[in-house]
């Protein structure tokens, strides 16, 4: 009798890091799955993103560590340098556990999701594409899902991982809050990678936070934090010379990027918000996962992470639990504090950097929230 409650039909709402990721894991523990994507072609937008030791620790637990240290960037530490480019010292990246685990890295977003789509599709999941869901009602054996095409479907299981403007998080919340500009915004440009950057650098001490992230041999992405009031969207023939006038007075190898911004720089320019959602996460057999729940800033290079986490452990929970209610349960025993500690410290660390605090007050707090994560999940 238990084993008929547990989660056999499984659909994920959203096909981005968290929900592949979910639809992963969850095929690998037998489970049937099918994930549902609104982009009818299934895209992925903006540059590369950081990723810590624990980040690619949970790429090995879905089975993509060793594609993305072959066809990425991994290493060790941070460098810290002032303004003038001049080295200050290296934050620790701790280690995860296992030798194979590096303690730092950095990926373009289109690799990972060509990295992470292929999987999902070669594990057997359905998916389908240019669709969401209009309604979901829950009872004790399941949901009935009403999706945007008309159709409908039961399941044992919902979960939501649809992003910071989830559309299941609103369906079962609707009076939730909602993410909050933060007061700063980021600028990120793709750029050939010199030999002198070796592992992951941040610029402190002057009016802004600008930090570079290796993504391959070749190439690595320039981060800059603007405090700034939400504004419109600027034009993109204007970005070269908005990002030329915010780099001024910083040298080494910003100097050099900054002398070589044209017409034709990529450039992507991100308002940054971030909130934690109350519990619960969950209602009744619907759960929400990675930015629908706990979308933070970039300050600790977790979000993917703690996407990729929630997914691991809510399979875990799933096949080891003899119901659905206490594989909830324990998801959210295990994910509640780790997530709101990313999201806490990454908002306190971008206070710290529009107040323009003292660098080493800056560091330390990244050194210390990357010691609480090394830990298990």
């Amino acid at each position: 009798m238990q084993d008929q409650n547990k989660a056999k039909q499984i659909l994920v709402v959203g096909g981005g890091i968290g929900g592949m990721s979910a639809a992963i894991s969850m095929r690998r523990k037998g489970m049937d799955v099918d994930l549902v994507d609104l982009d009818p072609q299934w895209r992925v937008y903006g540059a590369g993103i950081s990723i810590t030791g624990p980040t690619l620790r949970a790429f090995k637990g879905v089975g993509i560590l060793e594609e993305v240290m072959q066809q990425a960037y991994t290493g060790e530490g941070i460098q810290v340098c002032d303004v003038n480019g001049k080295p200050v010292h290296i934050v620790p990246t701790p280690l995860v556990g296992a030798d194979d685990v590096p303690g730092s890295g950095g990926i373009m977003r289109p690799l990972l999701h060509s990295i992470l789509s292929r999987r999902t599709r070669e594990l057997g999941t359905q998916v389908r594409l240019g669709i969401t869901v209009d309604s979901l009602r829950s009872d004790d054996d399941g949901v009935d899902v009403v999706f945007s095409d008309g159709s409908a479907q039961r399941y044992d299981v919902v979960v939501g991982a649809d992003g910071v403007f989830s559309r299941v998080r609103r369906l079962l919340f609707p009076d939730a809050p909602g993410p909050e500009y933060t007061g700063q915004c980021v600028w990120r440009i793709t750029v050939p990678r010199p030999a002198s950057v070796v592992r992951r650098m941040f610029f402190l001490g002057g009016e802004l936070k600008v930090g570079l992230t290796p993504v391959s041999q070749g190439e690595m992405y320039m981060f800059l934090l603007e405090p700034a009031p939400r504004r419109d969207i600027i034009p993109d023939a204007e970005l070269p010379s908005r990002l030329s006038r915010l780099m001024q007075g910083y040298g080494g190898v910003l100097q050099d990027i900054r002398e070589n911004l044209s017409d034709s720089s990529h450039i992507v320019l991100r308002p940054l918000e971030g909130f934690l959602l109350p519990r619960p996460w969950e209602k009744g057999r619907v759960i929400l996962i990675g930015d629908a729940a706990h979308p933070t800033t970039p300050q600790l290079a977790s979000g993917a992470g703690m996407a990729v986490e929630d997914a691991l452990v809510l399979a875990e929970e799933l096949a080891q639990q003899p119901s659905v209610e206490l594989a909830f349960e324990g998801f959210m025993a295990r994910r509640y504090e780790r997530c709101r500690l990313v999201v806490e410290n990454s908002l306190e660390i971008g206070r710290r950097e529009q107040a323009r605090a003292p660098m080493e007050k800056q560091a330390e707090l990244v050194e210390q929230s990357l010691r609480v994560l090394a830990e298990p999940i």
